[in-house]
């Protein structure tokens, strides 16, 4: 398992990687043909307090990489909603799996 962890605009935490690193071991735990993760930070200036964090989480797996992001008003409530995500499109890509 190896995660990377990206920044853009925004300052590197401690907290923050171990937070996603947390929430990362479950998808690895639970789907074994997880061969990486990249976890992306970015900070944006938006008009409304509810968006500007956002959070991108890349997985490498056999057939296409899976992506998802989340713009939200804080990064963990980000992190959160990413790897919902990710989770579904694992999910999908499991059942694919054991048809073939």
């Amino acid at each position: 398992m190896n995660i990377n962890f990206h920044y853009d605009g925004v300052t590197a935490s401690n907290r923050l990687e171990i937070f996603a690193a947390k929430k990362i071991d479950k998808l690895f735990n639970k789907y074994d043909f997880i061969v990486r993760a990249d976890v992306f930070f970015k900070s944006e200036n938006t008009s409304t307090p509810a968006t500007g964090k956002v959070v991108g989480i890349r997985l490498s797996a056999p057939g296409p990489r899976l992506f998802s992001e989340s713009n939200v008003a804080s990064f963990e409530a980000a992190i959160t909603s990413t790897v919902d995500d990710l989770n579904r499109q694992l999910e999908k890509r499991k059942a694919k799996m054991k048809t073939h």
